[in-house]
């Protein structure tokens, strides 16, 4: 009897939504439009890279993974790779388009250097910030038709330096 009581307590823990749970918080037009597979170059404290991104909503529609993958130009064994979660955050304003943005940002550096980040959309795409104990890391989100650039900054002290800088464009997504 105690096993059953036990079995029916924990089947109602479950998590199953229920008509007074409030929706999910509205990701933004300008995070769904990153959609689909991009491949470009760019620059990571100085050093030319080629980069792959593959991004997938998730979690019925109600976020995004940002899988990247990249090497040294120099050296194609000199790689990095990251996921990416981005959903949206907080309520739709009553007056227009969501712009609320969270993030979770885990790398190949290991479980010691994942963030969780907030953000706000822009006009033509949207930006993220994720603190670290030495500094907080800007990530800018820019697209422009078939085009994308993402920028980050590290901001420490009150200053920006460049980290990092991508020019992507949209591809075919490569088979599984």
């Amino acid at each position: 009897m105690r096993t059953l009581f036990l079995g029916l307590a924990l089947m109602g823990m479950t998590g199953v939504a229920r008509a007074e749970d409030p929706p999910p918080a509205p990701v933004p037009a300008s995070v769904k439009a990153l959609e689909g597979c991009w491949r470009g170059a760019g620059e990571v404290m100085g050093k030319p890279v080629e980069m792959a991104l593959a991004v997938r909503p998730v979690a019925l529609g109600t976020a995004l993974t940002i899988d990247a993958d990249s090497h040294a130009k120099a050296d194609p064994a000199d790689r990095y790779a990251a996921h990416l979660v981005l959903a949206g955050r907080g309520p739709a304003p009553k007056d227009g388009p969501a712009t609320g943005v969270s993030g979770f940002w885990a790398d190949s550096f290991g479980g010691d250097f994942t963030a969780v980040g907030k953000g706000e959309a822009v006009p033509s795409g949207f930006d993220i910030t994720y603190p670290y104990p030495d500094a907080a890391f800007v990530n800018r989100w820019r697209l422009d038709g078939g085009k994308l650039s993402w920028a980050i900054v590290a901001r420490a002290g009150g200053k920006d330096a460049p980290f990092a800088a991508y020019a992507l464009t949209r591809g075919a997504c490569p088979a599984k």
